[in-house]
């Protein structure tokens, strides 16, 4: 069973945590809200619009979607790729100018990837792939940015620099970064909201306020699980 009659809202300048069990709908959630699939039912807005009254190029100047496969590319550099988030601007031809070079620099600069732009891409490490992508995002000047796992196949110091990137971004540029994953205690410490996916519906809140609810409990805790909603930590029993 997928989680039904999602009533919520993102803002600018958050961090927004999708979280959920398995098989619930967080990507078919994504895919939704970025409309690479149409929705069944209600409305989605964007800045007081319907998604659906939106053209291509118009949603490709407004969001911007990083997903978890990897980038099949071979010969293309960092750079090669990160300019390709400026085609909606640079017209049929691709041709960029002396303004897109400046915020595909300043893109690159943000994620700290600058040594990186002259590397090929299949070269690269798993986070350090992630974060190429995220500069793509970025160079593609939406105000809403769309992640679905992007610390999938990356270690524990990877994930957390990750997000606490992204958690950055968002406040520091202004963005309204949404994005799903599957690690609850980083989302738990750096989230600004968190969406919690549950065959009953969606539960909307900051991580202090789903915890006080008690919803964060009864999605966390199992036998030899528990959770502290004082703290926001989760402890094992051995």
């Amino acid at each position: 069973m997928v989680a039904s009659a999602l009533t919520a809202a993102l803002r600018k300048g958050e961090l927004t945590c999708l979280l959920g069990p398995n098989g619930i709908g967080k990507s078919t959630l994504l895919r939704t809200l970025s409309a690479f699939q149409p929705k069944l039912g209600g409305s989605i807005g964007i800045n007081g619009r319907e998604i659906a009254d939106y053209n291509d190029k118009e949603l490709s100047r407004l969001i911007g979607v990083v997903l978890t496969e990897k980038p099949d590319v071979q010969q293309m550099t960092v750079q090669e790729l990160v300019e390709l988030g400026r085609s909606p601007y640079t017209g049929f031809w691709g041709t960029l100018d002396d303004d897109d070079r400046q915020v595909v620099s300043h893109s690159l600069r943000l994620v700290g990837i600058e040594r990186l732009a002259p590397r090929l891409v299949h070269t690269l490490s798993d986070g350090e792939r992630q974060k190429v992508m995220i500069a793509k995002a970025l160079a593609q000047q939406t105000p809403v940015i769309y992640l679905d796992e992007p610390t999938a196949f990356l270690d524990f110091p990877s994930k957390v620099e990750m997000m606490q990137l992204l958690a950055r971004l968002a406040r520091e540029e202004q963005k309204t970064i949404f994005l799903s994953t599957h690690d609850v205690e980083l989302a738990l410490q750096l989230a600004d909201q968190l969406w919690l996916m549950q065959p009953g519906g969606l539960s909307v809140g900051t991580p202090s306020e789903l915890a006080q609810r008690g919803v964060l409990s009864a999605f966390i805790e199992r036998p030899g699980i528990s959770f502290n909603k004082d703290t926001l930590t989760i402890r094992v029993q051995r």
